[in-house]
């Protein structure tokens, strides 16, 4: 797993420095109306690939929220990799929210697996199944199996996967990102229920989205 930089995913520097050089270079060339618009750009990127710290809550049957963003469905449906029926929340990231991916619950990946596709509004119902995504089996301690899926949407063109197969990860720690505007889908294991309602806002590693029902 690579760690993250200061506050920028670092996956973002690239964009970031390019932006900057461009605004230097028409600046530099007396362009001052391109200055100002790749000056904008380079704040939108370092606005866009920001990489806040998180407190992630403590305790044994909770899960957390692996997205910023707005709760767009908490619905039960087909999960994508062992074709199970599981209640899924779906969670929209708009190209203000921070894209940095976090797992929900501790525990080990298990396997990656990346469809291409389309880029379809990732708002859409239909994006689940049609668009490029990336899903992620993670083991829990209890040896429960939770699917986390990030689905490109209709202006991200590239899925960030940071985690391989065999990681450990721990709950609310970072294991990839999605540019410029996404979803991800988090299929919770029997025995869990959903935390939060459709049109709720929640934080990556922070927000709790799942609790453990009492037996």
């Amino acid at each position: 797993m690579r760690d993250p930089s200061l506050g920028i995913a670092p996956e973002g520097w690239p964009c970031i420095g390019l932006m900057a050089l461009a605004a230097e270079v028409c600046a530099f060339a007396d362009f001052e109306v391109a200055a100002l618009f790749f000056l904008a750009a380079c704040a939108f990127s370092l606005h866009f690939f920001r990489d806040p710290e998180r407190v992630t809550p403590q305790g044994s049957d909770l899960a957390v929220s692996p997205a910023d963003g707005r709760v767009l469905h908490v619905t039960e449906c087909m999960e994508p990799l062992d074709g199970e029926r599981r209640m899924r929340v779906s969670i929209f990231m708009n190209v203000f929210n921070v894209h940095v991916n976090r797992a929900p619950v501790a525990g080990a990946v298990e396997e990656i697996r990346y469809w291409p596709g389309k880029f379809f509004n990732a708002s859409l119902d239909k994006a689940s199944e049609d668009n490029e995504r990336c899903a992620y089996k993670l083991r829990d301690a209890d040896g429960l199996a939770w699917v986390m899926v990030q689905i490109a949407g209709l202006v991200a063109r590239r899925i960030v996967c940071r985690a391989e197969q065999g990681d450990v990860l721990a709950r609310g720690e970072r294991y990839g990102l999605i540019r410029f505007g996404s979803r991800v889908d988090l299929y919770l294991p029997a025995g869990y229920v959903a935390a939060v309602k459709p049109g709720e806002r929640v934080l990556a590693g922070q927000s709790v989205i799942a609790i453990k029902t009492k037996q």
